[in-house]
Parts: C-alpha cells; sequence; structure tokens
C-alpha cells in the first residue's frame, strides 16, 4: 500500500478580509486535521505574501510534497505559477473571495470531499499562461475589468465584495473607449471598447462566466473582446456573464489562439493613455502584455 501524500499547505492569511477563523487560516484546520488522520504528514507555512508564497511553494516541491495554496485567485495562480514547468503536484483549497480557477476545475469546497482528492486523487495536468515572462493560471485582461480592479485595490472604507462592486461602478462611469491591437498568434485585431480577456479558465472576478468554452488543458487561449457599445447596453452585457450567455451578442467577440498580444494603439497610445493588465486577480503592470500558453504546464490534484 502507498504511503500518504506529504502536504505542505502555503496560506494567504488574510485572504478574503479576514485572519479570524472564517478566514483561510481557520478554515484549514478541519481539513488539516481530516488528512493527518488519514495518515498524511502535513505541515503550513504562512505568506508575507505574494512573491513569498511562490518561494515557499518551490522549496516544498522541491522535498517532494505536494504544495497545498489555500486561499483566493491571487494567491493560486501565483503558487500554481511557480511550479509551473515543473513535476511538481499542485492542491488547492479554495478559500478567498472568488475561488475562480477551483471552480473551474471542478476543485470541492467541504472539507471531507476535498481531503479525499487530495488523499486519493491522481494529478490532473492542465495549462498555464506566461504573462510578459510571469507564470499564471487562470486569464489575463486588459480594460475596465482591470480598472475596477484597481479601485477596489485603492478603496480603504470598503472591503471584499462591496469594495468591488464601487470600483466596477467608478470604472464604468469614468471609462473612455480604448483603443486596442490584439494579436492573435501573428494576427492582428483593431478594436476599439472596454476590455480584451485571454483565458484559460473560464471564469474570473467571482464567478463571472467570461470564457465559457475555455478549458485549462487545450492548449489554447479563449480571447474575449467586448467592443464599444452604450453603457446600458454593457450593464446587460455584464449582467449575462453569470450564465455566459454575453458571447452571444455581436458586441462580443471570440478568438483562440496560443500567443495574445494586447496593447494600445491610435488615440489611445498617442494620448500617453496608459491601462492596467490584470493576471489572477492581481494587477502585475500595464499594456502592453504578452499571453502565451504553457501546454499542460502543471499538474493539479482535481476532478
Amino acid at each position: 500500500m502507498a504511503s500518504p501524500r506529504a502536504f505542505t499547505a502555503v496560506v494567504n492569511p488574510a485572504a478574503g478580509g479576514s485572519a479570524s477563523a472564517t478566514g483561510p487560516a481557520g478554515r484549514l484546520i478541519p481539513l488539516a486535521r481530516l488528512l493527518r488522520e488519514a495518515g498524511a504528514d502535513v505541515t503550513v507555512e504562512y505568506s508575507r505574501g505574494l512573491e513569498h508564497a511562490g518561494a515557499l511553494a518551490r522549496r516544498a516541491a522541491g522535498t517532494g510534497r505536494v504544495v497545498l495554496a489555500v486561499g483566493g485567485d491571487g494567491m493560486v495562480g501565483r503558487v500554481g505559477g511557480a511550479l509551473a514547468g515543473t513535476d511538481a503536484v499542485l492542491g488547492i483549497m479554495p478559500a478567498g473571495r472568488g475561488n475562480d480557477f477551483a471552480r473551474q476545475l471542478g476543485v470541492p469546497s467541504g472539507a471531507g470531499e476535498l481531503a479525499r482528492l487530495l488523499l486519493e486523487g491522481e494529478p490532473r495536468s492542465v495549462d498555464a499562461i506566461e504573462a510578459n515572462g510571469t507564470p499564471v493560471l487562470g486569464s489575463v485582461y486588459a480594460g475596465v475589468d482591470a480598472v475596477a480592479n484597481d479601485n477596489a485595490n485603492r478603496t480603504r472604507l470598503l472591503r471584499g465584495s462591496a469594495a468591488y462592486y464601487v470600483g466596477a461602478l467608478r470604472a464604468i462611469a469614468s471609462w473612455r473607449p480604448a483603443d486596442y491591437r490584439v494579436t492573435v498568434d501573428g494576427e492582428k485585431h483593431r478594436r476599439q471598447g472596454y476590455t480584451v480577456i485571454a483565458a484559460n479558465s473560464g471564469y474570473y472576478g467571482s464567478g463571472k462566466h467570461i470564457a465559457p468554452s475555455a478549458r485549462v488543458d487545450d492548449g489554447l487561449l479563449d480571447v474575449v473582446l467586448i467592443r464599444y457599445a452604450s453603457r446600458t447596453l454593457f450593464f446587460a452585457v455584464m449582467r449575462e456573464l453569470a450564465d455566459g450567455s454575453h458571447v452571444r451578442r455581436p458586441e462580443v467577440e471570440v478568438l483562440r489562439g496560443r500567443e495574445v498580444r494586447i496593447e494600445l494603439e491610435g488615440p489611445s497610445a498617442a494620448s500617453g493613455r496608459t491601462l492596467p493588465y490584470g493576471a489572477d486577480g492581481e494587477l502585475p503592470g500595464v499594456l502592453p502584455v504578452t499571453a502565451r500558453v504553457m501546454p499542460g504546464a502543471l499538474g493539479v490534484l482535481a476532478p
């Protein structure tokens, strides 16, 4: 009989805005208890930030341990990205606000079901994305969504979903159409609009089904372009993100490719305008960004 797996849980203690019993550290306790009762070796490492989380993950994987990312999409993306291209095995405990990559994979949130998956499941090969040289997992996006994310991060009086809601309203109210040049596998597409998303996972933004046909194991990125329309129509598109029906609108275009470059051109570039881009809920920088798929780069314990 094979020996039980050894796990190192890398925890973001403040994900979801809480370091209490309802935060990641507190929610890890029942899962860790079940794993240990089954004979598994479980150690816990608390990260001081995303860079530190990546370093902890690489160190644990170097000793043959399964790395368990405990937190939201930022934590999962950074830990998984740090392991991409290696033979390491990643486990995910969804414990943040969005948990979109876990949702795409069907990773359970209940301690009992998740413990069985971690103990008995076989690693599944999934794709990652290299975004301006940094591996991430779910999606890379640039537009009103990244501005909303930036607004939420700057909000001091609100936290959690309220901060994102207010940040999104501010972003939409002040939005000026952006002139994009989107190059997909060498083919240039010039569009004026709200946002461009290069998606490995179908979900982003706390459950929004932005790319319903995206798969994490097909070696391709789904590129979703939301072209310019009235704000009223844009809000209708946003409501349809819940079930993915927005892709049927003529203002929404879906392309596919292995390499995607998103940049500003025309009046947007000439005016010196800058736009942030997001990746797995974080904001690494401003456009331009090049996103390349990394086929089968990561082994994940997932259904």
